[in-house]
């Protein structure tokens, strides 16, 4: 009898107080992920940055560094793929309606790239109707 194939993976979980030092926490998860499965440099540099930024505007734009919400990270790891998910207890946003970074009268603008940036470093990049939970996509 020979045995099927099976597509395992590995789910990973945090819960971070919404205060911006809590981001250490996050980059400690993204190196374990990225050294027990082997993530290519490139990779595991989107990702550091992606998860900043998504983690950060969670914190700061989402609970309102309201210490008393969490944000929720979870991440998926299976031989392809790292499927990421922040989630803050916050209103969400119009993800749709975000300024672009590249008109001219933003350029000078010193906030408002993160989205368009991480839109640019995921393999996808995946918000929920409400705006305040994310889905991140990288290749491995």
């Amino acid at each position: 009898m020979q045995e099927a194939n099976v597509q395992t993976s590995e789910l990973y979980t945090l819960q971070l107080p919404s205060k911006p030092e809590s981001i250490s926490q996050l980059e400690l998860l993204i190196e374990q992920i990225a050294d027990k499965h082997q993530v290519s440099e490139d990779t595991f540099a989107n990702m550091m940055t992606c998860l900043n930024e998504i983690a950060i505007n969670a914190i700061v734009h989402g609970n309102k560094l309201d210490e008393n919400k969490k944000v929720i990270i979870n991440a998926e790891v299976d031989a392809k793929r790292v499927i990421w998910t922040v989630t803050d207890e916050g209103e969400g946003f119009d993800y749709d309606h975000l300024p672009d970074p590249t008109a001219e009268e933003n350029l000078e603008s010193l906030t408002g790239r993160g989205v368009f940036i991480v839109k640019q470093l995921a393999d996808q990049c995946i918000f929920n109707q409400k705006g305040n939970e994310v889905e991140l996509h990288f290749k491995i």
